[in-house]
């Protein structure tokens, strides 16, 4: 959550901060600011504000910052301190010569706070930002480099930071612990930021800060640090991303181009990982025989990729036999959970540095649990704390509600959950052969249900004014209602639920009545005339069904008064097509509702607070 860039070299800094500042907005907007230090009398000058990067863009036209070749920028998603002006980022400390931004959560600021106070310090923002440039001031003489590296010592939490000073013009300095941040290497020119697309246009040479560790950068030179102030040698990594992932394509929306991406993600995907009718993971790292052994699978995941874990657990239990348990990763460590030695933990996120998932993985392995982890971003922390890396690869996902990273994160645990029934032969050999089969199809499969989105749209369009949804799905498709439902209300706002369908019955139906519309989840499967059964009870009172079905059913549309069709597959594989109709349907009916789609409300991309 939050993006950090900054910029030192010999260009004007202010158009690089707030062009990368609109390349990290995903990953908050309810504020946004810059500071500079100027390049003819080395002052600070500050320009900050409530909402969207736009505003920052129109606050620099009517008061543009002097001439600068230094800089520091912004874009919040709020933690403490309601989203203003005061609260944004860079904040300054009481000199007003040192500047910091900061990603994270400072947990132990409150008793900072009050220390600083009594030494005569004095603050005007709310946050728990504020008092990190405070604390690098109390101990600042004349070094700024050890001045923070003293101040930090004292921070409890997760931060990323950025900091700069008017008596060093030409230094950059950065820290981190828990939250993301990388250096860009350039030709008389230096970068930090959150993500790689903010800095992608300028440089792809990356360093990957690590926990514990701070760098020096000036316009020609980069050094990097741990905690106690001793060199390390960082790794230089050269990305390979293309310009174009970070840009919309011609598409309305961010979150409709990474919807067309699926079927390339997943083409890629099965293509490097299925060689003949083999899984391949090379990064997994454990061997089949410690595979084997395993006695116990727990998957511990945050939001749309516990959803993905959850059609994990139905996967490897019907392949494999081995008993998976699912959980909420802010919950795992609260319940001192049972695994040991013989357990496989599987940990799924998206950008790798959420924090829930990173505190349950740690809990894990103190426990001698073995980690692997489902993630999309290279060199993150979840991948450093894992034991086996399984990288999706789907390459940037910008719209804040996940569509690409889910389908991935789904690809790469059919392909795990193949590998398990291989390596304990739980089921018979054709019919992991037959599944390889489907799977290798799913792609084109997608590009079919591409094909349909229009009349997918129109159905979205003729239920965009209802009150309430309820999504309703069953076995391996009851964790796709429940990400349905999240993807509805994630852009559209409008109240929407997941259920097991057979779970209506016992509270759920209360609520059905003509203001209420039904997303069934019926493709064919062992549960279909259940599910039948389910949506005859909700036209009995008179609720709205959408029905999303195999295409062939000819007996839905007497159930439905809207049916979405899907091709025909492997019932497992269901939950891989059904997933691309829900989407779509959340899509429609935001755009139709006049909801900003890539960037809703109090939402951002990567979570890294607890």
């Amino acid at each position: 959550m939050c993006g950090i860039i900054g910029y030192v070299g010999q260009k004007q800094a202010a158009p690089i901060l707030i062009d990368g500042l609109k390349k990290l907005e995903y990953r908050g907007y309810d504020s946004s600011g810059i500071g500079i230090i100027t390049l003819s009398d080395h002052k600070v000058v500050l320009r900050k504000t409530n909402g969207k990067i736009q505003n920052l863009e129109d606050l620099l036209k009517s008061h543009p910052v002097p001439e600068s070749s230094l800089g520091i920028s912004h874009t919040r998603w709020a933690t403490h301190g309601v989203p203003n002006r005061i609260n944004a980022h860079p904040h300054a400390d009481c000199t007003g010569k040192i500047l910091i931004v900061h990603n994270g959560i400072i947990e132990n600021y409150e008793e900072l706070k009050v220390m600083l106070i009594k030494k005569g310090h004095k603050f005007v923002s709310e946050t728990d930002t504020e008092i990190v440039a405070h604390l690098i001031e109390e101990y600042y003489k004349d070094d700024l480099l050890k001045a923070t590296r003293q101040a930090i010592k004292h921070l409890k939490g997760a931060f990323a930071l950025g900091v700069i000073s008017s008596d060093y013009p030409d230094l950059l300095i950065a820290a981190r612990i828990g939250s993301p941040l990388i250096i860009g290497l350039g030709k008389n020119e230096n970068f930090i930021a959150s993500d790689v697309p903010a800095i992608l246009e300028y440089t792809r040479k990356i360093i990957y800060l690590k926990d514990g560790q701070l760098a020096s950068i000036t316009k020609d030179k980069v050094q990097v640090f741990n905690f106690d102030g001793k060199l390390v040698v960082p790794k230089v990594d050269q990305v390979t991303l293309k310009i174009d992932a970070v840009k919309k394509q011609g598409f309305a929306h961010f979150m409709l181009k990474e919807i067309h991406e699926q079927p390339d993600v997943l083409r890629q995907m099965f293509h490097s990982r299925l060689k003949g009718n083999h899984v391949h993971l090379e990064d997994l790292k454990l061997a089949d025989k410690e595979l084997k052994n395993i006695s116990r699978i727990t998957i511990v995941a945050c939001g749309t990729a516990y959803h993905a874990g959850m059609v994990g657990k139905y996967l490897i239990e019907a392949l494999s036999g081995v008993p998976v348990t699912v959980d909420v990763s802010s919950e795992f460590r609260y319940r001192n959970p049972i695994v040991d030695r013989k357990t496989l933990v599987i940990a799924v996120s998206q950008s790798g540095e959420t924090a829930d998932t990173l505190a349950a993985v740690r809990e894990a392995k103190r426990k001698g649990a073995k980690i692997v982890c489902v993630c999309n971003v290279i060199g993150s922390s979840l991948a450093r704390e894992s034991d086996g890396i399984l990288y999706t690869h789907a390459g940037p996902e910008i719209g804040v509600a996940s569509t690409k990273a889910y389908t991935a994160q789904l690809g790469m645990l059919y392909l795990l959950a193949i590998k398990l029934g291989t390596i304990h032969k739980f089921i018979a050999r054709k019919e992991i052969l037959k599944l390889v089969k489907g799977l290798k199809h799913v792609p084109m499969l997608f590009t079919e249900i591409l094909k349909s989105k229009e009349n997918i749209a129109q159905i979205a369009r003729d239920n965009s004014h209802m009150g309430c949804f309820l999504f309703l799905g069953r076995n391996i498709n009851y964790p796709s209602a429940l990400e349905g439902a999240l993807k509805l209300k994630e852009i559209s706002y409008i109240p929407a639920e997941g259920y097991a369908a057979g779970e209506m019955k016992h509270g759920p139906i209360a609520l059905i009545d003509e203001y209420r519309a039904v997303v069934c989840i019926a493709p064919e499967s062992d549960t279909y005339d259940k599910m039948i059964s389910n949506m005859q009870e909700i036209r009995a009172r008179k609720g709205k069904v959408i029905a999303i079905a195999t295409a062939g059913d000819k007996t839905i549309s007497h159930h439905a008064p809207h049916v979405i069709y899907v091709p025909k597959t492997d019932k497992l594989l269901t939950p891989l097509l059904v997933v691309l109709p829900l989407q779509l349907i959340a899509y429609y009916i935001a755009v139709a509702r006049g909801c900003d789609v890539d960037q809703p409300r109090n939402l951002a991309k990567s979570v890294t607070v607890e």
